[in-house]
This record gives C-alpha cells, sequence and structure tokens, in this order.
C-alpha cells in the first residue's frame, strides 16, 4: 500500500480532510459548522408535557424548542422480551419533570423540534453500540454468507454472555480483524460509560455525548497503518486531537504534526486546485485526452475523450494508451468527488478484445484502492461500462455548490432571440384578452437590443396587428430569460 498523509484545515466555521497519497489527492471531506446536524447527540432532558392522546411527550433538552418523542421510541414502553411485547402507554412510563436520558433522531425542522427516542445507538468505526439492546447483529448490506457467519462468530466470541448491551456490525466492518473488532467495542464501550457518569453529575437539560467532529472521525476511521503523518494547521486544534487521541486511539498520537510555515496547508499541497478541478465538467488527462463527467439525478455518466493525445504505431494503440489513463483517473475522481449510485462510463471504443479486457481489469484495480465499496458490471452490448458505488455522503459538487439561479441546474439558457419570439406569442395572446393603451416590454439588455435591430420588422408587424403600441425597457438586473410584458 502507498504511503499515505491526512491535512487537516480546521477553522471555527469549517473543517476539511483531504487524504493524500503519493502526493496526489484522492479523498476530501468538508464539514461547516452551520450545517453540523443534532442527529446522535445524547441529551439529559426533562420531560416538560406528556399528551396521553397523541402518546407523545415534549422534551427539554436545552435546545432552542422543546423536542418531541412518542411512545414507540421508548425501550421502556416494552417490558417484556421482543419487539411483539404488548406496549405500555406513554403516561405509565413518562411523567412531567422526570428526566430523560435520550437521543436525537432527526434534526429540528422549520417550527418542528427535534424527534428523539431512549434507543441509544452509538456508533463507531466498525460498530455501532446498543446499550439497552442485548442484540447482536450484523448489517444487511455485508451480502456474503459466508462473511456474515465469520462476523457474528467473532462478535459472540467478543461479548459476555451477563453483558446488557449489544453490537451491530457495520457494513465497513467487512474483513474486519478481530483485535479491529475488539479495539472498536472498547471504544464504544468507553464511551458509553462516560455518558452514564454525566448523566450522574450534570443536570437535565445537558448535553452528554455529542457526535464525533469530521476532524475526531478521521482520527478515527480514516487512520490506517500506511498514514506516515497527520498534519493540522491549528495549534487548538491540535491540542484538541491529541487529547482525543490519548484517550481513544494512542496509536495516532505519535503521528499528529502542526504545520508551519507562511503558505496555507492545502495550497501547499495543491489541494485547492485539485477542489478547483473537481467542481469541473472537464478533466485533463495527462498524455492529451480528457473526461467529460456529468453527475444527474438518476446517475452519473463519464465520457472518455482522445483530444489532441496520438501516440503509438496505429490509432487503436492510441485507444488503449488513452483508456488506461482514463480508468485510473475515473477511480481517482469518483473518491475525490464523492459520486455514488449508478455510474455509466463510455471508455473510446476498442476494437480489440484483449484491450477492452486489459481497460476493465485496470479499472477494477484502480477503484479496488477505494474504502468505500463498488462493483463494476463489465462492457455491455452497446460498449459502455456500467458500475455502482456506494453512496456514504453528499457529492462534492452537491455540498459546495448550488443549482444556478439563471439555468436552473440545466447548463443551457435559452437564447436572446427565442425569447423575443417567446414574447411576441404572448403579447399577441394577451391581445385577445385584453384591451389596454399600451404593451411595455421589460426584459433584459440583449433581448431588448435584438427587438431594436434584427427583430425590430416581427415587433413592428405585431404591433400593426394588434393595433396597439408596443414599448420597451431594459432592466439590468434580469437575466436573458427573464421578462414581464406590462398592460397599461
Amino acid at each position: 500500500m502507498p504511503a499515505e498523509e491526512l491535512l487537516i484545515n480546521d477553522t471555527a466555521h469549517e473543517t476539511r480532510v483531504a487524504l493524500i497519497q503519493q502526493g496526489a489527492l484522492q479523498e476530501l471531506h468538508v464539514e461547516r459548522a452551520a450545517t453540523h446536524g443534532l442527529v446522535g447527540n445524547v441529551y439529559l432532558g426533562k420531560v416538560t408535557r406528556v399528551l396521553p392522546g397523541m402518546q407523545s411527550a415534549f422534551v427539554d433538552c436545552g435546545l432552542e424548542r422543546a423536542a418531541f418523542i412518542h411512545v414507540a421510541d421508548l425501550w421502556q414502553a416494552r417490558p417484556g422480551s421482543g419487539n411483539n411485547a404488548a406496549s405500555l402507554p406513554i403516561e405509565k412510563i413518562l411523567y412531567e419533570g422526570q428526566s430523560l436520558l435520550v437521543e436525537v433522531l432527526k434534526d429540528p425542522i422549520s417550527t418542528k423540534g427535534a424527534r428523539l427516542t431512549t434507543q441509544i445507538s452509538i456508533a463507531g468505526r466498525l460498530l455501532v453500540h446498543l446499550p439497552h439492546d442485548g442484540h447482536l447483529g450484523v448489517s444487511q448490506k455485508i451480502e456474503s454468507e459466508e462473511e456474515r457467519t465469520r462476523l457474528r462468530s467473532l462478535l459472540q466470541a467478543l461479548v459476555p454472555a451477563d453483558e446488557k448491551g449489544g453490537f451491530i456490525v457495520r457494513t465497513s466492518a467487512e474483513d474486519a480483524t478481530e483485535d479491529e473488532l475488539r479495539a472498536d467495542m472498547d471504544y464504544l464501550r468507553k464511551r458509553w460509560r462516560q455518558v452514564l457518569e454525566a448523566s450522574r453529575l450534570k443536570p437535565a437539560p445537558s448535553l452528554l455525548y455529542q457526535e464525533l467532529s469530521l476532524a475526531e472521525r478521521t482520527l478515527r476511521d480514516l487512520v490506517t497503518a500506511t498514514t506516515q503523518r497527520i498534519l493540522i494547521d491549528s495549534e487548538s486544534s491540535l491540542a484538541h486531537l491529541s487529547d482525543f487521541a490519548q484517550a481513544y486511539t494512542p496509536s495516532v498520537l505519535g503521528r499528529l504534526k502542526l504545520h508551519r510555515g507562511d503558505r496555507p496547508l492545502f495550497e501547499l499541497h495543491g489541494v485547492e486546485d485539485e477542489i478547483t478541478r473537481a467542481l469541473s465538467r472537464r478533466v485533463d488527462l495527462k498524455s492529451g485526452g480528457y473526461l467529460i463527467i456529468d453527475q444527474t439525478e438518476a446517475l452519473t455518466t463519464i465520457d472518455v475523450n482522445t483530444g489532441g493525445f496520438v501516440s503509438g504505431k496505429n490509432f487503436e494503440d492510441t485507444i488503449f494508451k488513452t483508456n488506461l489513463e482514463a480508468a485510473h483517473a475515473i477511480a481517482r475522481q469518483l473518491r475525490i468527488r464523492n459520486l455514488g449510485g449508478i455510474i455509466i462510463i463510455d471508455f473510446i471504443d476498442m476494437s480489440n478484445a484483449e484491450h477492452r479486457d486489459a481497460v476493465l481489469q485496470e479499472l477494477r484495480r484502480a477503484t479496488g484502492k477505494d474504502r468505500t465499496k463498488s462493483s463494476i458490471s463489465g462492457f455491455t452490448s452497446l460498449g459502455l461500462v456500467e458500475m455502482t458505488r456506494k453512496r456514504t455522503r453528499e457529492s462534492l459538487a452537491h455540498l459546495l455548490c448550488e443549482p444556478c439561479a439563471v439555468c436552473q441546474g440545466k447548463g443551457e439558457i435559452k437564447t436572446a432571440r427565442t425569447i423575443c419570439f417567446e414574447i411576441l406569442r404572448e403579447i399577441d395572446r394577451e391581445a385577445r384578452q385584453f384591451n389596454p393603451r399600451e404593451f411595455r416590454i421589460i426584459a433584459s439588455q440583449s433581448v431588448i437590443d435584438l427587438f431594436l435591430e434584427e427583430e425590430s420588422q416581427a415587433l413592428a408587424t405585431l404591433g400593426d396587428n394588434i393595433g396597439k403600441p408596443v414599448s420597451l425597457q431594459v432592466e439590468t438586473q434580469y437575466s436573458q430569460g427573464q421578462y414581464d410584458i406590462v398592460l397599461s
């Protein structure tokens, strides 16, 4: 495995983490303070109101609005065993002024408060701890029955028979070793003991456990045996992460380093330029070829082009070399952009079956380095490669960008001439229904200019046909597709 570095750019408003392998960016993670949710946070709340008619209650967690909990989300409602046990009514469980240990299920939305549960779960890198549920399970997303059986056996061996809580093996634990599972289990037990201790010492309402920040999750989830160092550009963040590592991941402690120097950390390592390129449709290859990447709601398409690349004895050799380079570049772009779901790749057509197999093998090898699971189906009858990649979080484009206010994300706008003809048709329709003294067209400069020049005859003809004057007015704030027709 190639040597890795992790770069952590931490500010009060945003944290960014870059994974670097052999000097090149491979993954980028971004978390902003303004959008950091409450889901996963554990609070000691105080019941403020019980609603028997709705089998619900309001709980004060110290948030802006009172949170909400339903009887179905109370583990205390089922004193028997299993989900089929008869449920107690909420008024038999909760009362006003009662302290209650709760976890946030859903963030507050608009005027609604957060949704809560007492069925607390604390996530680790490989496992999820269920302190109030003795269930031992394996994620259904791990499809191999052999692997599921192996993980379940490891879990049963690691959890004492008298332990009250349970664990669920996460999808990321596929192929994990016994030592890795044990370390994650110890980490989660320690976290839960801290929550219980805080619940005894703090008054209600209080925050007892906050889901880890991106920087903390980086130490927990992204650091591997091949990670040489973790560079951090903030002294306060380094101190905080050192304390975190000392308590939970001591093997990482010696690799934490402070970035010093006049140039910003991400700029020095070329990450800022890589982010700019990752937001572009076009990705240039070193050979002169290029990729065109389009992300839609249903799937992502990647088109490979030779560009100005001419190499080898013949054109077939040029195509083969371009496709090989593209396969490696595509795997890297999928990681950087965090593209998930269905992905269709249109490699340049290859008539040689050996070349197609080699390109497919190179793509599989390159995507094999990705910590996010993917599946490649091979070439279709149309010469396209179909693959899927697990969605783990928002793509980079969705995180950093928003649809264009002018084109609404289509990437195209109507021409000025098209808008002119739309306006002429609309005035003609309105003239049949209304009888104003005048029609005034308010539009962008480009549309008005066209009416004054090339389409002046069409405008004059319309005025004659409807028997009404038509005046023009420029609105500099309008985009090319915006216009108004005022009847006066």
